[in-house]
């Protein structure tokens, strides 16, 4: 069973920086996708950024040009760094590994990111 982990949420004020990290534990010998969801309380989980096992990525409208995500295939690891955050970049962030050709979706159970005012 493939586990994920997300580290590096918490609070910090608008204009700061954070940079999340999430692991997959298993080493896994497919093609998979990694990246990166967000939700707030009534609203559906929503893309932030991807990173194929190829390297290109996906990055949603909203945080284009302020977050950048990447990989390091050998640690099985996806970061998620966040510059010039909003108030309404405050969510529960969700790692996502995605195992191909299946489309087998794994998450972590996700980590806070507060951004005050």
């Amino acid at each position: 069973q493939l586990q994920v982990v997300e580290s590096g949420g918490g609070l910090v004020q608008a204009g700061g920086s954070l940079r999340l990290s999430c692991v997959a534990s298993v080493s896994i010998a497919n093609r998979y996708n990694m990246g990166w969801y967000r939700q707030t309380p009534g609203k559906q989980r929503e893309l932030v950024a991807i990173v194929s096992s190829g390297g290109s990525t996906i990055v949603a409208g909203s945080v284009k040009g302020r977050f950048t995500v990447s990989r390091d295939n050998a640690k099985n690891t996806v970061y998620l760094e966040m510059n010039s955050l909003k108030l309404e970049d405050t969510a529960v962030y969700y790692c996502n590994v995605k195992i191909l050709p299946q489309a087998m979706d794994y998450w972590g159970k996700g980590t806070l990111v507060t951004v005050s005012s």
